[in-house]
């Protein structure tokens, strides 16, 4: 085959004689300029990303393919900056962003579109069109009348290029914050065709060298993609041709190139039987013209086939012919070209018959040659069973010589393989942001005098950031920005009210999620004790233990420790249908605590997938600095008629109740107010320092007459609020 191929070439550079002249050259020129046949082809490489050098080729692509490119053209980075003002002694912050316009070159010939984008290997582009982050992507194809890109003819002025035959991709203002304020590695999904691949893209347009017209016909089954990088127009064919062989004459005024898997036994000829009695000055009698020679035990065999999957983003995978390591010379075929695993399954096992096959070659030679008999013609020998098919002639001394090796027919059932699985990135177009604002108790970290609010962010797409802002009177300032993977959703059902003084095993609560990742995990009880699965709804911190899933973002959620840190009262009340639901976990946003100040609290988002941004109340903003409502209360009648009040304080902070400890105050002074009717404007109230209130019978007498059938509440007295009212005993 290697004569053959370099009769080709010797055609390509000068016509039908340098086809003559490739061919009489003989095998030894041929191994030095294309190799022996133990080379086990190109190697593949993991996946080249973008570059910048100068002098790099650019790849014409064919079908599918993953592939990196070449900067051609770049502007500075340009750098903005966001200043958030200060306020309640807290330092104001500026933070710096940057974003960079470039143009990458693509393919040397003309693409249909570009699919997804990969940077630093996450996904920068969806199978949608839509970048997961700020900037704004265009392609140019590469044909021959594209126009320059206005932002490039912008910058550059009249004497800007429009790179017309190349196909580039041009960023404009890419933000680079998430990969490191820097140009990422890029890698690009280039479609170039659809189907697989025919013979006729890899000779189309024909090269100048080349006579016309090329005759080429078929279809590589299974190939999907093909990136023709360096090397010459026969050092790609020798690369396809490992696993998908090819048959080449150019004994004619054109070059014919043809698929030899197509060849069918039906297209067979006869060899006649006058063949040449002697050789080289031998007589060989009966055998005479039949010179036969097999490949040495140290030959090489083909165990399996190195090839991009697109079923693993265009990772390389292996496909072999047993599934497992081959013993002995056995070679891995480095085959650079975008195929799904089934296939190269198939071609591992076509090519390792055919390397069985062809260990035999065979010289006959004929008084005259046929013209019928091209090379790659199916051929029957007299006396010999099987079908073997022809490589090259020759012109000799006193005859045509043919070079034959045995065809080997697809034929049995190949075992079904698998790609395998690796972690792929997501591929989920952002949406419309879903934004909730909220203060929660606080949690026992940081300080007891500073206000914990929180945002949850979903934009429908765990990669997708949102830029957050505070509303103030003079508009939107910025406030950094956020992930948009935050869980939370509604309520489906009503969840009724509950006195939440214990662990309730057979309660149960349904919230339809939003968010882009809703895996939820059981917790034990030692789980739930630590603060695991945390959930607030409407007012209430709920805990559960065990997740069921109901499908389409919806789940169960059974087993409940209601009233959570302090939210008893909206435990009580209980919760209509659509009230909101949100996890309570890393992945909600701390707000600045200055905003708790503001008379109407409000921050504003505004993501990838959003028109206007989107603006939310921030509900609750100084729960963190509330005390926590008295438990525990008792009332006790002397014999005289007197009244005795008690109750047991609780602190902030303080989720984990332990035994014969008292809780810390956290307050900067213990004090309580009781008090009889509204808990705005009480008509008689009282204010003490202990957690307890002594009336006498006299007092007792005069409240009960005068407020009859009205309830005793207290409240503890907080450095910065009133906690909620526990209700004592009626008059």
């Amino acid at each position: 085959m290697a004569t053959l191929l370099l009769t080709a070439v010797g055609t390509a550079l000068g016509g039908p004689l340098g086809g003559a002249l490739g061919a009489l050259a003989g095998r030894q020129i041929d191994s030095a300029i294309i190799g022996t046949g133990t080379r086990e082809g190109p190697r593949l490489k993991e996946l080249d990303v973008t570059t910048s050098s100068y002098g790099n080729p650019v790849a014409r692509h064919y079908g599918t393919s993953r592939s990196g490119g070449t900067i051609i053209w770049a502007t500075e980075l340009v750098e903005s900056s966001e200043s958030s003002g200060a306020g309640k002694g807290q330092p104001g912050t500026t933070t710096y962003s940057y974003s960079s316009s470039f143009a990458v070159a693509l393919s040397s010939s003309p693409i249909e579109s570009v699919g997804r984008i990969w940077a630093d290997g996450n996904l920068l582009r969806g199978a949608a069109g839509d970048l997961k982050t700020g900037g704004t992507f265009r392609l140019h194809k590469g044909f021959a009348d594209q126009n320059t890109d206005p932002l490039i003819a912008s910058a550059e002025g009249p004497s800007a290029p429009a790179f017309r035959g190349l196909a580039y991709a041009v960023f404009e203002d890419l933000q680079l914050g998430d990969f490191g304020n820097r140009i990422p590695a890029l890698t690009f999904e280039i479609v170039a065709g659809s189907g697989d691949v025919r013979l006729t893209q890899l000779t189309s347009p024909t090269p100048a060298s080349l006579p016309e017209p090329v005759e080429a016909d078929g279809v590589f089954a299974g190939l999907a993609g093909y990136a023709a990088e360096t090397g010459s127009l026969a050092q790609h064919f020798e690369t396809v041709g490992q696993l998908y062989p090819l048959a080449f004459d150019a004994s004619g005024d054109r070059l014919s190139i043809a698929q030899v898997s197509r060849l069918g036994a039906d297209t067979a000829l006869p060899l006649p039987q006058d063949r040449v009695a002697a050789w080289d000055g031998q007589d060989y009698g009966q055998a005479g013209g039949l010179a036969t020679q097999r490949a040495d035990g140290a030959r090489a065999t083909i165990a399996g086939v190195r090839h991009y999957d697109p079923a693993r983003d265009y990772q390389p995978g292996v496909q072999r012919l047993d599934g497992r390591a081959a013993s002995g010379r056995a070679s891995i075929v480095e085959f650079p070209a975008t195929i799904a695993a089934p296939a190269a399954k198939v071609l591992t096992a076509q090519a390792a018959r055919r390397g069985a096959a062809t260990a035999e070659t065979i010289a006959w030679r004929m008084a005259e040659l046929d013209p019928a008999i091209r090379p790659g013609q199916l051929v029957t020998l007299p006396g010999r069973a099987g079908h073997y098919r022809v490589l090259a002639w020759e012109w000799r001394e006193r005859a045509v010589e043919l070079e034959l090796v045995r065809h080997s027919f697809p034929d049995g059932a190949i075992a079904a393989t698998d790609p395998g699985r690796i972690s792929l990135p997501g591929d989920v177009q952002a949406g419309p942001t879903t934004l909730s604002a909220f203060g929660l108790p606080w949690d026992g970290n940081g300080s007891a005098g500073t206000a914990q609010m929180f945002a949850a962010v979903t934009t429908g797409s765990s990669s997708a950031r949102a830029s957050l802002f505070t509303v103030q009177d003079n508009g939107l300032e910025p406030a950094g920005s956020a992930r948009g993977d935050a869980l939370q959703g509604t309520l489906a059902a009503p969840l009724g009210p509950s006195r939440a003084l214990r662990f309730e095993p057979n309660a149960s609560l349904e919230v339809a999620f939003t968010g882009p990742d809703t895996r939820l995990a059981p917790a034990t009880m030692q789980d739930l004790a630590g603060g695991a699965n945390r959930l607030l709804v409407g007012a209430e911190i709920v805990q559960f233990a065990v997740p069921v899933p109901l499908g389409g973002g919806q789940w169960r959620l059974e087993g409940l420790l209601r009233g959570r840190g302090g939210t008893e009262a909206a435990a009580m009340a209980g919760h209509s249908g659509g009230a909101l639901a949100v996890l309570l976990d890393e992945r909600l946003v701390s707000l600045d605590p200055a905003l708790a100040s503001n008379a109407d609290p409000a921050i504003a988002a505004s993501g990838l997938g959003d028109a206007e941004p989107v603006v939310a109340d921030i509900a609750r903003p100084g729960s963190s600095l509330h005390p926590l409502t008295p438990v525990h209360g008792q009332a006790y009648r002397a014999g005289d008629g007197g009244l005795t009040l008690c109750w047991t304080r609780r602190a902030r902070g303080a989720w984990v109740w332990r035994d014969a400890v008292d809780v810390p105050l956290v307050e900067e002074t213990e004090s309580y107010l009781v008090g009889i009717g509204p808990v705005d404007a009480p008509v008689v109230s009282w204010e003490v320092s202990e957690r307890r209130l002594d009336l006498s019978a006299a007092e007792v007498s005069e409240l009960s007459a005068a407020h009859a059938g009205k309830t005793l509440w207290v409240q503890q007295q907080g450095t910065f609020a009133r906690s909620t009212p526990l209700t004592l005993t009626t008059l």
